[in-house]
This record gives C-alpha cells, sequence and structure tokens, in this order.
C-alpha cells in the first residue's frame, strides 16, 4: 500500500508568483480607475483594495478545493468566497456608512461573485506561467518540447 501525500493547497511561494502579482496589479488598477470614473456610490478605492486583496488569497484555494476534490477544504474555501464577494464590503460599508450597506449590498453581490469566479479560474494553476499552457511550451532552442524528444 502507498501513500500519496497531496500536493498542498495553497503556499506562499504561489501568492508571489509575478504573474499572479501582475494580473492582481493589473486588476486592482481597473478597478481603482472604475472607482473614479464610474463615481458609484458605493464603489471607493479603499473597499476596492481590500476586495482584491481578500480575493487573491482566497479565489485560488475554493477552485482548488473544487478541482482536486479536497472537500476537507470546502468550508475554508466557502467562508473565504463569502468574505471575499459580500463579508469584506458588508462591513466596510457598515462601519463607513450603514445606508450604503443596507440599500447597495443586493447590487453588489452579482459583479462581485462573477470577478471572484474569474479570478478563481485565472489563478487556479500553481506553477509558473510557462507550465500553465503545456502544449505551447519551447525549448531554449526555439523548437517545441515534443519535436525535440
Amino acid at each position: 500500500m502507498t501513500t500519496q501525500t497531496a500536493a498542498p493547497l495553497i503556499s506562499l511561494r504561489d501568492y508571489l508568483r509575478l504573474w499572479k502579482l501582475f494580473t492582481l496589479a493589473c486588476g486592482v488598477s481597473i478597478l481603482v480607475f472604475g472607482a473614479y470614473r464610474v463615481g458609484a456610490l458605493d464603489w471607493d478605492v479603499p473597499l476596492s483594495f481590500l476586495m482584491a486583496l481578500f480575493t487573491y488569497i482566497f479565489a485560488p484555494i475554493s477552485s482548488r478545493a473544487l478541482v482536486r476534490r479536497r472537500w476537507v477544504w470546502l468550508p475554508l474555501a466557502l467562508v473565504g468566497a463569502w468574505w471575499s464577494v459580500d463579508g469584506v464590503y458588508w462591513a466596510y460599508w457598515s462601519w463607513k456608512n450603514p445606508f450604503v450597506a443596507a440599500s447597495m449590498r443586493t447590487a453588489n453581490i452579482p459583479t462581485s461573485a462573477c470577478l471572484y469566479c474569474i479570478c478563481a479560474c485565472l489563478w487556479l494553476h500553481d506553477g509558473p506561467l510557462r507550465e500553465a499552457f503545456p502544449g505551447k511550451a519551447r525549448n531554449r532552442s526555439g523548437q517545441d518540447d515534443d519535436a525535440a524528444r
């Protein structure tokens, strides 16, 4: 009988990958631009940073728990998804302006949930970007890896 140790669901190394940090920075830039451009009552720059940060932390956990069928992590994945999509929004606006929390919360949930799912799919891969698309990998000589073998 062989015992396999499952790969960790998340690691600090995974969070520090340049391609993931770059996509996070692009997303935050779009959110901050939207906060200034759209001028919606509930679209706030600090909240954009908070929601993006928690999405960056929890979206990979959520997607990997589902894809890898690591059901023991599902409660954390669900709580993290709720916190990223709605919890931090509710907490922030309940503290800053309870009227906004009460009036805009239901309008925020669908948009935030869609963005969370997009990020979960985007950040599902837990390796270098060049390994995310193995069919397109090239070695240093410029040949396809399959052709070089």
